[in-house]
This record gives structure tokens, C-alpha cells and sequence, in this order.
């Protein structure tokens, strides 16, 4: 078994939405049936009893390795405790070569897992050891150290809820809700809103006790000390007892309360000094409260209870310490709702204060109590008492996060009840918290568990905003990139900031922020990150989807123009029409419930993507009468067709007419396939809820000039002979191109086309055959990139293609585009048409736009 090419697919893909690895694996013959493999399944399942069923794809048919590597991979991470559950295993064209696709929650594990499922059969053909509890432990332990934690967690799970979009930046808890200029960012509980002065401030004990008694909310009397001598002054000036911790300091480290003599002072002082400045304030008796306040209201409260245990007359305290530690709830750090008692220096210090040692055995009922403070990550436990909080405490626990600035906070108190008002029991707020740990509000040790999360993700969007930007995805095998740059100029007219990606660059607002071919999920993703983009357009290549899936969730509008076989056939596997159509209707299948699928009514095998659509269908074609559109038009859905000179959008018995005299691109309608542009644009508008008076002044204002569309039909004037340039480059574009060609006057009509190296040969021999039959004079170039072929092998395909031409008169060959373009130039005559298939597209405008000019200045 020989494991290839192994990548994650991080958004939307051809297999499914979830994200997953996938790889292909290659099998020996004797490899592709386990059932024919002498004892193979049996010394598997030694190795690993809990790997589940192993079945082929379908259910019938022979079991491979591939297909246990799959289920091993799987079950893996599924016993490691990771929420997955898809898996495929699919066989190829080549014999006993399969894809196989495993999802992961978290990429780092779902890698991990597939790396262990090889060892596992490696060890079950006897070739080394596999350790399956070992394996499964390292797992868990990768996916606690790589998913988000459960603060984090849990305001991202609100988010999803709500539709919100969300992407980690971080492999910590740094996450970015929404897209473009809706974006907003969290880091853990804080929110991108909350200044850092604030939190600045949280972190000063000393100056938030000063602001908060200044607002007339209650605190305990204390102040920063600089010697343990200061400390014990300040002790005795605010009263015994005392609590010491550090003045700037989080999660309970350092903090020593109820310090009744020096001696336990001066150890509480070496304690906190390890933190840094240390603060001597007055105890408040009582027990600890910590109240989460959200904007301006308090959405959870929870009392706190140190790390214990309880007694039995039978145990050890580390015999006890170990069976509360056996609970599942209980881990290390903050991944899981409790973390482990540890019985460390402090917790020895906090037993001797009860003449005890972790070897003491208490009698039956004793409360042991290991640490002075209650924070959940040393060890306490938290019981929900939300509903029992006094309106004038949570008055003033919101008071308290105002004073200090903080959006989303942790006030901690000390007091005997919530059930009344501080000032009534002699209570006090003891410290302000920035970035609040939620724990014990989603996952109390008692009582009821409080979606904190939601208001959070309500703090920032209000009710109906789902944080996304208008966002089109347009893809198909020709005029995907000049139908992406206009639905960009549509959005344009609207006044909107967009962001835009195709084969040429990234674009945001206007600007060229990225440049080659950058119509991948990369490239989607940097878009959506950038907060100046107010909507976007996504070209969608065929090349991004299989390599690592859609850079986005989801879209508002898919667009397919077409699906033609000269688009990369025999690569990837992807060896028909209908495997390519299988990839490129990925983006219909993941568009919004309320948004629209724009079909080519034309193409049938796109007109079929509709049944995979979550949303609404518009489909397009010139042929209004086409059975397609017809039948759509007839069920009162939209459509776009010619009628005469105009474009028509429709639904039911509403129309709306744009004439095509109004739209350059098309020059008046003789440019068939830029009509098929424009009609797929106007319905993607249509789909993204732009007015129609903003989709007719973007229409006319639409020049295809090599500015706004850069080797996409465009046409230039040479001493009175008309250069048109373009990008095209399979038999589909060859044919629109010679369509469009034909619809213009000329004398004579020449071409210079080279051909793309990792085309099939028929389509590269195909092109010729198109264009000998609608140009006198054709010049083919070799260009210097051969993507994979010898030397003259493209030309010579491109030659036969020209064997039985029955209009072309003369050949030639020419090594260099651009020395075939200057021979070909030179040769034109007023009234000619030149078609230039262009190859290194800006060096090859701007070499034309040179000629160009100086011509005009020599006329």
C-alpha cells in the first residue's frame, strides 16, 4: 500500500461540506480484497477491536486496505473523543488506485489520525507495532492542545447558530466573526470593541478598587506593598484578616485569602511576589460570587467553591484527592469543564493550616479544603445561581464593568447571599475581570447551564445581521473571469466596496493587492479577512476546489456559465465532462437557502446542477423558448433571455427590459458570447438584490477594454485593421471566438495561437480544426513554457489540427509569442481582422498596445 499526495480540504468540497484529508492511496493487487488476505482482518482487529464495520463504498463489493486505512482513520479520531463521522473511500481509473477522504474537526488531529491508521496496517501485514491506547490518548491529548477552548467555544457555537460566519486566526483563541467591513474579532471573552485602557485597568487591582469606590460601589479596603514589613502595616491598619495577591494577575495565581497571623502573611507575600507587585486588602467573610455582566446586563452568576474533599474515616487526602480527579468532567488546563486538584506546595500549605498532610486520613465528614482561592483552574467547583441574584447586586456588578470600560467582564464578589443587597451583609466586588472564563457558566458543577455564549455573539450583531457580505462565486469553463469583473463593476455602481478575485490578481476596492492566478480559496479567504470589502466575487477554478475546497461556507449566488471539455481533462482524475461538472457544481451546492443558483439553460449538464441547489434557480439563455427556460418561466421563477435586440429579466408576469445597444461589451448584441456575459451578470445582480437602475448604469459603463478586462476580447485599432486580443484557449472558446469573429467585417483574417502543454491532445489539435476553417492565414508559436511537453510536440499537434483546413492558406511557425505577434502585425492591411490568442497576457497587451500607438503616431 503506497499513501500519495496527501492534503486537507479546509471548506466546502467535491466530496462533502466538512472538512477533511484526503489522499491516494495505491494498492498491490493482493492489497485490494482483505477478505483474500490470510488472517489480515483478524490481527487488524487485535490491533484495534474498536474499528467498526469495514464495508466498500455502496456496501457491496471487495474491501481493500485503502478502504480499512478510511475506517481506521475514522474510528480513530472518533475514540479520541473528535466529532466526526464522514468518510469515502473511491476507486479511480487506474487500477487499484483509490481516493479516500476522512473528515477531521481539527486539522493537526485529523493528520495525526491518518498517519496512525497507516502504522495500524503496516502492523496488521506484520510490519512493526501499533499501540492502540497509546495512539488514542495522543489524539486527545493533539485535539485538546489544537480545538478551541470552552470559552471560546462556546461564543463560536452561538455564532454558528445564528449563521454567523467564523474563522480562527490563531491556533489560540483569536477568531474573526463575519466578512469584510462586517467582520468582527474576539480574543477568548473579549471583544475587539474593548479598548485596552480597559483592560489595563482590570488588570490593576488596585486602581479598579479606586474607580469602583469612587462610583460608590463596595470594595474591600487594602493597597499595593513593596516589603513584607509593608505588608503586615497594611494588614493591621485595613484589619484582620487579610487577603494578599498580586496587584496584576488572573485565574486565582498568587492569591492567599484569609491570612490571620504574620507567618501566613509573610509566606502569602513570597507567594504573590512571584507575579509581581503584591496587594494587601481586607477579607470580606463570605463566599465568592462571580457575576458575568454583558454590555449592560448580567447574564450569569455562578458561587464558587474551593478545591475540596470530603472525609470518609477510610482514605488518605491524595487516596480522596485521586478519586475526585477520576472524574470525566475534570482535566488538565481549561479544555474540559473542571480541571484536576493538584496537590502541589500550596496545597500542602493549605492542609498544614488544617493540621494535615496528604497522607492525613480525615474522619468520616471532614471538609478538606486544598486552596484559599475557588477559581475553576486550580480545582473548584461552580453552582449556577443565576436567577437568585438581588436587581440591586446586578445593578452594581453592571456599574462596576461601565466604570472600568469593559464590554464583556467578570466582576468577583464576596458576600454571604446574592439574595440581597451588598450594603445589607457588608459585601464587596473584589476584582473586575477582562476576558472572563466561562466554564462555569456552561458547565456548572451544580445546577442550571447558561448559553453566555449567545449574548455574547448578541453584543455583537444585532437580531438578523449574520455578520456575511453579498458574495458571488462564479465558475464554468468560459467567461468566468469577464462575468466575475462585471458583477464586480455592478456591485461597483452600487457604491459598495468590493473585493474580487480571478485568474489575474486579487482586487479590493479598485486596488490590485495580489497578482497571477488567484482564483483559489486562498485568495477567497484574504478577501474575506480584508475589512474594506463591502461585497465579493469570487472566480471559482477548478484547480482551488480539488486542492484544498471553497474558501468560504457558503455564497449568496453561484454562477455557472458552462462546462466544456477542453478544461483540464485527465487531470486529477477528473478524466470527463461529467466528472468536471461534478466539481463545479460544488459552489451550487453550497449557496444559501435564501439565495439564487445562475444556470446556463443551454448546457444540460448544468441546467442539472439545480436539483443540487439549497436556494433558488435563475437560469439564462438566449433562446427564451428553450425548454428549459420555458418550463422555469412558466412556474413563475426568474429568468434572463434575449428578446430582439434586449436583454429580458422575468419572473411571472413582471418584466424588466435592458437594450443592448446599451451595452459596449456587446457591441450591440454582435458579440454572442459576451451577450451570454452580461445575461449571466444581470441575473447574479438580479440574485444579490441590486436595484435595477444601478445594474443599467453599470452595464453601459462596462468597457471591455484590457484595463477592465485584460485578454478578454479585446479590441484595438493598427493602421485601420481591426487586433482583437483574448485569453481563450480550449475548442469551446475557439468556437465562440470564431462565432464572434465572423460577426465583424474583414478583408482577410489571420490568428497566432500557441497551445497549453497539459491539454489532451485532442483538444489541443481541436483548436486548429476551428480555426482553419474561419482564418486565411494562421501563425502558431511555441512558447517557452511547455507545461510538461517536448520540444515542437505542441506544434505539431497544433499543425495536424490543420491538416484538412478548408480556409486557411498559409502556416507558419514562429518560436516567441511576441515575435509572432510583431510578424503578424506587419503583415495587416486596412480592413483586416487579427485574433491574437495570447499566452503571457499583461506582456502580451501591453506589447500590442506599444505597436498600437506608435503606429497611430507614424499615421
Amino acid at each position: 500500500m503506497d499513501v500519495s499526495r496527501t492534503r486537507a480540504l479546509r471548506g466546502p468540497n467535491l466530496w462533502s461540506r466538512h472538512m477533511a484529508i484526503e489522499a491516494v492511496v495505491a494498492c498491490a493487487e493482493s492489497e485490494r480484497a482483505i477478505a483474500r488476505m490470510d488472517g489480515f482482518e483478524a490481527r487488524l482487529r487485535a490491533l484495534f477491536p474498536a474499528i467498526g464495520m469495514l464495508h466498500p463504498e455502496g456496501g457491496s463489493g471487495d474491501v481493500s486496505l485503502a478502504h480499512v486505512l478510511q475506517t481506521a482513520a475514522l474510528a480513530l479520531q472518533a475514540q479520541a473523543g473528535c466529532p466526526v463521522t464522514f468518510a469515502r473511500t473511491t476507486a479511480t481509473t487506474d487500477a487499484g488506485v483509490y481516493q479516500v477522504v476522512v473528515e477531521y474537526s481539527e486539522e493537526a488531529v485529523g493528520r495525526q489520525a491518518f498517519e496512525d491508521a497507516q502504522r495500524l496496517v503496516n502492523a496488521a501485514l506484520g510490519q512493526g507495532q501499533f499501540d492502540a491506547e497509546a495512539a488514542i490518548a495522543n489524539l486527545r491529548e493533539l485535539d485538546e492542545d489544537e480545538r478551541l477552548g470552552p470559552s471560546t467555544g462556546a461564543i463560536v457555537d452561538a455564532a454558528v447558530a445564528r449563521g454567523i460566519p467564523y474563522r480562527r486566526l490563531t491556533r489560540g483563541s483569536l477568531v474573526q466573526f463575519g466578512w469584510g467591513s462586517k467582520q468582527r474579532r474576539i480574543q477568548a471573552a473579549e471583544i475587539d470593541s474593548t479598548s485596552a485602557v480597559a483592560e489595563s485597568i482590570g488588570q490593576d487591582k488596585d486602581l479598579t478598587k479606586r474607580l469602583l469606590h469612587a462610583a460608590g460601589v463596595p470594595v474591600p479596603l487594602g493597597q499595593p506593598v513593596d516589603t513584607v514589613e509593608e505588608a503586615w502595616e497594611v494588614a493591621l491598619k485595613v484589619g484582620l484578616p487579610v487577603v494578599v495577591k498580586p496587584q496584576d494577575g488572573n485565574q486565582g495565581k498568587g492569591v492567599t485569602v484569609n491570612i490571620t497571623d504574620r507567618a501566613q502573611l509573610e509566606e502569602a507575600y513570597r507567594n504573590a511576589a512571584d507575579y509581581g507587585t503584591v496587594m494587601v486588602e481586607r477579607f470580606l467573610p463570605g463566599h465568592d460570587f462571580r457575576l458575568l455582566v454583558v454590555g449592560d446586563q448580567l447574564v450569569a452568576a455562578a458561587r464558587r467553591e474551593p478545591p475540596q474533599v470530603l472525609g470518609d474515616g477510610e482514605r488518605t487526602v491524595r487516596e480522596l484527592v485521586n478519586t475526585v480527579n477520576q472524574d470525566p468532567r475534570r482535566g488538565e488546563g481549561h479544555a474540559t469543564s473542571l480541571t484536576k486538584i493538584r496537590l502541589d506546595d500550596i496545597a500542602v500549605a493549605r492542609l498544614a493550616m488544617q493540621n494535615l498532610t496528604p497522607d492525613s486520613v480525615p474522619p468520616k465528614g471532614q471538609r478538606v479544603i486544598l486552596r484559599n482561592n475557588a477559581n475553576l483552574s486550580t480545582g473548584g467547583t461552580a453552582t449556577d445561581v443565576t436567577d437568585d441574584v438581588h436587581p440591586a447586586v446586578a445593578a452594581r456588578a453592571v456599574a462596576a464593568a461601565q466604570m472600568v470600560g469593559l464590554h464583556i467582564c467578570g466582576v468577583d464578589m464576596v458576600a454571604e447571599t446574592v439574595l440581597r443587597p451588598l450594603e445589607e451583609q457588608g459585601g464587596g466586588f473584589v476584582e473586575v475581570n477582562a476576558a472572563p472564563g466561562l466554564r462555569m457558566h456552561l458547565a456548572p458543577s451544580y445546577g442550571k447551564p447558561r448559553n453566555v455564549g449567545q449574548a455574547m455573539v448578541d453584543r455583537l450583531y444585532a437580531h438578523g445581521d449574520d455578520g456575511r457580505i453579498p458574495t458571488v462565486a462564479v465558475t464554468g469553463t468560459n467567461g468566468k473571469t469577464t462575468t466575475a469583473r462585471l458583477i464586480a463593476h455592478l456591485f461597483t455602481a452600487q457604491g459598495l466596496r468590493v473585493g474580487k478575485t480571478n485568474t489575474d490578481g486579487v482586487y479590493v476596492n479598485g486596488r490590485q493587492i495580489d497578482s497571477g492566478d488567484c482564483s483559489g480559496p486562498k485568495s477567497a479567504r484574504n478577501v474575506l479577512l480584508h475589512p474594506e470589502v463591502d461585497a465579493a466575487v469570487f472566480e471559482t477554478a477548478r484547480g482551488g476546489i480539488l486542492r484544498e475546497g471553497l474558501g468560504f461556507d457558503r455564497c449568496q449566488v453561484a454562477v455557472v456559465t458552462n462546462i466544456g471539455a477542453g478544461d483540464h481533462l485527465g487531470l486529477n482524475y477528473i478524466t470527463t465532462v461529467e466528472d468536471l461538472a461534478v466539481l463545479k457544481r460544488v459552489i451550487v451546492q453550497n449557496v444559501a437557502t435564501t439565495g439564487y443558483a445562475v444556470l446556463n439553460a443551454t448546457d444540460p449538464i448544468v441546467a442539472a446542477m439545480a436539483s443540487s441547489c439549497p436556494g433558488k434557480i435563475i437560469y439564462f439563455a438566449a433562446d427564451r423558448h428553450h425548454p428549459v427556460m420555458a418550463t422555469h418561466r412558466a412556474q413563475g421563477h426568474r429568468t434572463v433571455y434575449v428578446d430582439g435586440d434586449s436583454i429580458v429579466a422575468a419572473e411571472g408576469s413582471w418584466r424588466e427590459t435592458i437594450h443592448l445597444r446599451d451595452v459596449p461589451i456587446t457591441r450591440n448584441g454582435k458579440i454572442g458570447f459576451q451577450v451570454e456575459n452580461v445575461m449571466a451578470s444581470v441575473a447574479a445582480a438580479w440574485g444579490a438584490g441590486l436595484p435595477w437602475q444601478t445594474i443599467r448604469r453599470g452595464l453601459s459603463g462596462f468597457v471591455n477594454d484590457s484595463d477592465n478586462a485584460p485578454g478578454r476580447f479585446n479590441v484595438m485599432d493598427f493602421k485601420g485593421a481591426t487586433v482583437i486580443a483574448d485569453y481563450g484557449h480550449n475548442p469551446d472558446a475557439m468556437r465562440a471566438l470564431v462565432q464572434a469573429v465572423e460577426a465583424l467585417p474583414a478583408k482577410r483574417r489571420s490568428v497566432v495561437i500557441s497551445g497549453a502543454g497539459d491539454r489532451r491532445d485532442e483538444d489541443i489539435r481541436e483548436q486548429t480544426v476551428i480555426l482553419g476553417a474561419a482564418f486565411e492565414d494562421v501563425i502558431l508559436y511555441q512558447d517557452a513554457a511547455q507545461r510538461g511537453r517536448g520540444d515542437g510536440e505542441v506544434m505539431a499537434l497544433l499543425r495536424e489540427g490543420l491538416a484538412d483546413a478548408v480556409r486557411t492558406q498559409h502556416v507558419e511557425e514562429i518560436r516567441g509569442e511576441f515575435i509572432a505577434i510583431d510578424a503578424a502585425l506587419d503583415r495587416l492591411q486596412p480592413g483586416d481582422l487579427f485574433l491574437v490568442l495570447v499566452d503571457q497576457v499583461e506582456e502580451a497587451l501591453a506589447h500590442l498596445a506599444r505597436r498600437c500607438a506608435e503606429a497611430g503616431v507614424a499615421g
